[in-house]
């Protein structure tokens, strides 16, 4: 009888220990190849303990920073509690591929528009457990204000969040960031009844160079050992870090060549034309684009200025008095850049851009082409008088 129970505790116990072999052992994942360019299609396949679901990390391991307002009004309190949250450690590029059989939860999430949410999307999907790597990132925050912001504050510093509080608040961030459920989850992983499973994600064109991590994940326990691949930018093309995308360097050179043209030719830099363009074409985060393109107009500008004042067709003291003023706007529109969502960007972009349609088409109207005509008149009077000015000084000498 008694051997009868140590064969019993053996077989039990060497049960057991093959049981939990498997859960160690049996989730592995791996890719068809190591180095891909962007728009490639990267091939996943591995193999998890049958019946169970598979989720799919992948993430870049160039980080961004993201920066977002928290202005919604709470509902208990009913006050807006302005804190600013920011992030450095937010990927570049970020997915996470689900089973096929959560889809139509993803869809609902999906179906609310404006109104997703990160946090709700992992709970319904279940693909909380494959949320790794943002989950990670060191999230600090402010309490803001306006006053402050004018000042160029970001207001005063809160207590540093724990762990659960970082991971909590990287949620909205990583919404900020990608903006849409279909830049950051792909119902597309096929599980298999022996438990292999198999998904393909296709690479953005756009997407960071470097190396990425893959990590399968089966529930908070279970996780595959990370894998990487890279991804090798061809010649032509150039990562920007501060953006977190790769581009083609030649197509932004070409636009900007385009619009500077035109917008000198209004006394402008070209800013606010090349600003709407570049996000739309580029998918570029709106501060960046903003921050960008400002020392970009100090080159057009700057040569605008050399060619104005050498015809004689800048008043100097107009131009250091708006001057001045436009300093203090420069200095309050950064912040307030930081803090507005790009849906917020694009109304008050928008706004500028349609009073501005409506300003040139009013210079079209007659009476406004009749009153120009004579305005050219008394410039070409006086640019003739500054060449006959100059002409007479040469004689002097």
């Amino acid at each position: 009888m008694m051997g009868y129970l140590i064969l019993i505790f053996f077989y039990l116990l060497s049960a057991n220990f093959v049981f939990a072999q498997e859960q160690v052992e049996g989730l592995t994942v791996s890719l068809d190849k190591q180095v891909y360019k962007g728009g490639e299609v990267i091939k996943i396949k591995g193999k998890a303990p049958p019946g169970r679901p598979v989720y799919i990390e992948i993430a870049s391991e160039k980080k961004v920073q993201v920066a977002r307002l928290d202005a919604r009004r709470d509902p208990d309190t009913g006050k807006i509690p302005y804190i600013f949250y920011l992030s450095k450690d937010i990927p570049a590029l970020y997915m996470i591929l689900m089973p096929k059989e959560v889809e139509e939860a993803y869809k609902i999430e999906k179906a609310k528009d404006k109104d997703w949410s990160v946090s709700r999307m992992l709970l319904t999907t279940g693909a909380d457990v494959a949320y790794i790597t943002p989950g990670k990132a060191k999230v600090e925050r402010w309490q803001a204000s306006i006053l402050a912001t004018i000042l160029g504050s970001r207001g005063e510093k809160l207590e540093p969040l724990d762990d659960k509080g970082n991971r909590r608040q990287s949620m909205p961030l990583m919404k900020t960031r990608f903006r849409w459920p279909e830049k950051m989850f792909s119902p597309t992983v096929k599980i298999n009844e022996d438990g292999t499973f198999e998904a393909e994600y296709k690479l953005p064109e756009n997407a960071p160079s470097g190396t990425y991590t893959v990590i399968a994940a089966v529930d908070h326990t279970l996780r595959s050992e990370p894998i990487t691949f890279k991804n090798d930018l061809p010649w032509y093309k150039v990562y920007f870090p501060k953006a977190g995308v790769s581009l083609n360097a030649l197509g932004p050179f070409l636009l900007a060549v385009a619009v500077c043209t035109f917008g000198v030719t209004m006394g402008a830099g070209g800013g606010f034309i090349l600003n709407p363009l570049l996000i739309f074409i580029y998918g570029m985060p709106h501060p960046i684009v903003a921050g960008s393109v400002l020392p970009t107009v100090l080159f057009s500008q700057a040569s605008g200025v050399y060619n104005y004042a050498k015809i004689k067709f800048i008043s100097w003291k107009l131009g250091i008095g708006v001057g001045l003023a436009m300093m203090v706007g420069g200095f309050i529109g950064p912040k307030l850049t930081e803090m507005i969502t790009l849906e917020q960007y694009k109304f008050l972009f928008g706004w500028v851009l349609l009073i501005l349609a409506a300003i040139m088409f009013w210079q079209t109207t007659p009476s406004y082409i009749a009153r120009n005509q004579k305005e050219q008149a008394i410039l070409k009077e006086f640019k003739r008088r500054a060449e006959e000015a100059a002409a007479k000084k040469a004689e002097k000498k």
